[in-house]
């Protein structure tokens, strides 16, 4: 999730005062299980499809959130449009791509699930952070909802 074009976009967004800058409520979270990796992730609605494979293209709502003050820096929902990307072939942080796949104990999530992601620095954007919207070494938490396999 969140090539650099998106987070440049998510960047421009916030610089100007848009809605993204806007705290929003959290999906409910039970408990959060801790991979070895530090990837935090528990399942709010756990789906009843298929998982994905690595290397196909999937469709995704999220919204992105700094754990630090919980401010929303990216909504594919205020967007109207889900992400679509292939997972498993770094077109996202690495967060995204092993907490949706599955790693270290965690496992993958199946179509129509609801997933919270913690997504520490290192599977983020470490040092650099992004664009001014994310800071450098800045902790993040997603709510994500897997919709399915891209279709054509």
């Amino acid at each position: 999730m969140l090539s650099n074009v998106a987070c440049q976009a998510a960047a421009a967004a916030f610089a100007v005062g848009a809605s993204l800058a806007r705290p929003a409520a959290a999906e409910p979270c039970p408990q959060l299980v801790t991979a070895a990796n530090g990837l935090q992730y528990c399942d709010v609605v756990e789906g009843t499809g298929d998982s994905p494979a690595a290397g196909s293209m999937i469709r995704a709502h999220y919204t992105g959130r700094l754990a630090s003050n919980n401010a929303v820096f990216d909504s594919s929902y205020e967007r109207g449009r889900p992400l679509n990307f292939k997972i498993g072939a770094r077109q996202v942080i690495a967060g995204w791509d092993q907490g949706i796949l599955g790693t270290d104990g965690i496992p993958p999530m199946k179509e129509g699930g609801k997933r919270k992601l913690v997504i520490p620095p290192e599977l983020a954007y470490g040092d650099r952070g992004v664009g001014g919207v994310i800071p450098p070494k800045a902790t993040l938490v997603f709510d994500v909802e897997l919709l399915g396999r891209r279709k054509p």
